[in-house]
């Protein structure tokens, strides 16, 4: 009886052996054929098994040679790691997708939407753990201006600052705020500029709260404020264009001509299709004397004028200016 009980465990033993074997085969079987892998994860997805699937998929994807199995693959691994809530999963997948297919109509759609989820998500999450954070203030701000809700976002802001009036960015996103608002009150540059102001104290290099007291100092033909200004904003952001446009432009409104090419030259390699921009230039050439210049850059305002005369959605207020004299 003994021996036949022994036998037995014997049995169990080996069988519990062979079960191992056969399972490390397929196991090794399945990693070193991400096709079968690949495909059997889409199976699953297909039988809506996320859950079971999204470990195979992830395993295999990155391995596949098959470009359209990989396409699939990828795009699968996007909405299973969606719909089971990880989006560390779902972002590298999507970088994937984006890098190898950058094209694809259908990588590109499920991109939006994966990324607009992925950002209420964390929207909501942020109202559940910190509503009274100022995080949370400036995102409520910037949906409510999104939504044209001046008022509403104004008090955002406004509240931000009275928890912590040092806190970057918000003075300079409360001015482009009061000066965005339809209809506003006499007084409303004057509050925007304080903002500004407020804001280059606090932070120095902040070029857009340069440009913009630069634009506000031009509109009041403050031609040497609004140089300042200017020159501050692209010499902080070599690569904001229209910093350097508003110099070239203020340059000529003071007829200093030679001046004014340099930066307006810097705004064209920086904003080629920007029509305002070759015209300005081809003024400062004309204006300096470079007629060759002046006449190159006339022609190139004047093939992009006629190119946007000619859209259907061209209107008459995109009319090239006249040759100055």
């Amino acid at each position: 009886m003994s021996r036949t009980l022994h036998l037995s465990g014997v049995a169990a033993a080996i069988g519990c052996l062979l079960t191992l074997s056969f399972a490390q085969v397929a196991k090794t079987s399945s990693a070193g054929n991400p096709a079968s892998t690949a495909q059997h994860g889409l199976d699953l997805v297909q039988a809506g098994r996320c859950q079971e699937a999204l470990p195979l998929l992830k395993q295999s994807t990155a391995h596949l040679t098959d470009k359209q199995l990989k396409l699939k693959s990828g795009l699968a691994v996007v909405r299973c790691a969606m719909t089971l809530n990880q989006p560390a999963t779902a972002t590298s997948a999507l970088e994937m997708l984006n890098r190898d297919y950058p094209q694809d109509p259908e990588v590109l759609y499920i991109s939006v939407h994966a990324f607009s989820d992925l950002s209420t998500r964390a929207a909501q999450q942020l109202a559940l753990t910190a509503p009274n954070s100022q995080q949370a203030h400036e995102l409520n701000a910037e949906a409510l201006e999104v939504q044209g809700k001046w008022d509403a976002a104004a008090h955002e802001y406004e509240t931000i600052l009275k928890q912590n009036p040092n806190a970057p960015g918000i003075h300079f996103r409360f001015g482009r705020l009061l000066l965005s608002k339809p209809n506003p009150p006499p007084d409303v540059v004057e509050k925007a500029r304080k903002e500004f102001e407020a804001e280059l104290k606090l932070d120095p290099s902040n070029a857009g709260a340069e440009y913009v007291l630069g634009e506000l100092a031009r509109e009041e033909q403050k031609w040497d404020e609004a140089i300042q200004h200017f020159s501050r904003a692209s010499k902080l952001d070599p690569g904001f264009a229209g910093a350097f446009l508003g110099l070239g432009e203020a340059f000529l409104s003071v007829k200093k001509y030679e001046d004014a090419i340099p930066p307006l030259q810097v705004a064209a390699k920086l904003e080629p299709a920007n029509p305002a921009t070759h015209y300005n230039l081809a003024t400062a050439y004309s204006r300096a004397g470079r007629k060759a210049e002046a006449d190159k850059e006339f022609a190139v305002h004047s093939q992009m004028m006629q190119k946007s005369e000619a859209a259907p959605d061209s209107s008459s207020h995109d009319q090239a200016p006249q040759h100055p004299n």
